[in-house]
């Protein structure tokens, strides 16, 4: 048995039973849809085909961070249990729940004075804060300890890339974040946005490239240019996309046939809830270690 217990939020867009079998409870952010309200619960509650969908009708959904009483609720069970609790937060450059989550803690540990909280804030999103949290659960699970596992996440966090690259302008038109104007000119170019993480975990615009075909390439390039030690990578590589498996697909199969050291297949995922309010269906995003993200 572990003395501490790893956890996450659903923001980390891995599988639901990946975290069942990897023994990393998650604590849900919300997403209100048509006036209903549902939990960022990775496919349970609302399938990602049944969310897609409605928003490709028309619906456009808000999203809602865990707030203090709520990660108070989900931490303190495990306090009450004898554990230590290691929490890997959603980024703080995209959302408050780092914030809420250390609120939490100072609240929870002025009730139990012998149990330690650590909070790392990610600066990731979606699978690239899935594939920091994979690298915290294989350490646990090969025996570090509890304060190595949170000192080797502060170091090694900013090493996770993630890229991306949108391939539907409809969802970015309707939430206002390109004029109708942009996104007709740049649906009949072909205009798929890249973009990036930057250094302080927010989502940098890099490049906007003609054609699906091209960007895919472009995508696995730019991964062999910054993965760890080029073509002969032999990390773990990631994929989450909104509704557009083929294409997630695509660039799968390009990072398999370039990088022959990989460890292991590619992972496909599907974009949560919450990070698919913001991007709408037809986003690829890849994911993968490499230099030191910096300013």
């Amino acid at each position: 048995m572990f003395n501490y217990v790893l956890t996450c939020c659903s923001t980390a867009d891995m599988p639901y039973d990946y975290f069942k079998k990897r023994n990393i409870p998650f604590v849900c952010f919300h997403c209100i849809l048509d006036g209903e309200d549902y939990l960022d619960d990775l496919g349970q509650t609302i399938s990602f085909e049944e969310f897609y969908g409605r928003i490709a009708a028309g619906s456009m959904p808000t999203t809602s961070q865990v707030n203090v009483g709520q990660y108070m609720d989900f931490f303190e069970p495990f306090l009450k249990a004898g554990k230590d609790i290691l929490h890997i937060s959603f980024s703080s450059g995209l959302s408050g729940s780092y914030n809420s989550a250390t609120i939490a803690k100072e609240e929870l540990l002025s009730r139990y004075p012998d149990r330690k909280i650590l909070i790392v804030d990610s600066l990731g999103a979606s699978s690239g804060y899935g594939l920091l949290t994979d690298m915290a659960a294989d350490m646990r699970d090969n025996g570090v300890v509890f304060e190595e596992v949170y000192d080797w996440l502060q170091e090694n966090k900013l090493n996770v890339h993630h890229w991306f690259f949108s391939t539907d302008l409809s969802h970015y038109k309707r939430g206002g974040r390109i004029s109708a104007a942009s996104a007709a000119v740049g649906t009949l170019l072909g205009i798929c946005p890249l973009l990036n993480m930057s250094y302080d975990g927010k989502l940098t615009p890099c490049k906007k490239i003609r054609s699906k075909k091209h960007v895919i390439k472009e995508i696995v390039n730019i991964m062999e240019i910054h993965a760890k030690d080029g073509i002969d990578y032999t990390g773990k590589c990631f994929i989450s996309n909104s509704a557009c498996y083929e294409d997630a697909r695509k660039v799968a199969d390009l990072v398999e046939e370039r990088f022959p050291l990989l460890n292991g297949h590619v992972m496909i995922n599907s974009v949560g809830t919450v990070i698919g309010s913001h991007t709408g269906p037809g986003t690829v995003a890849l994911f993968f270690l490499g230099g030191r993200r910096e300013d």
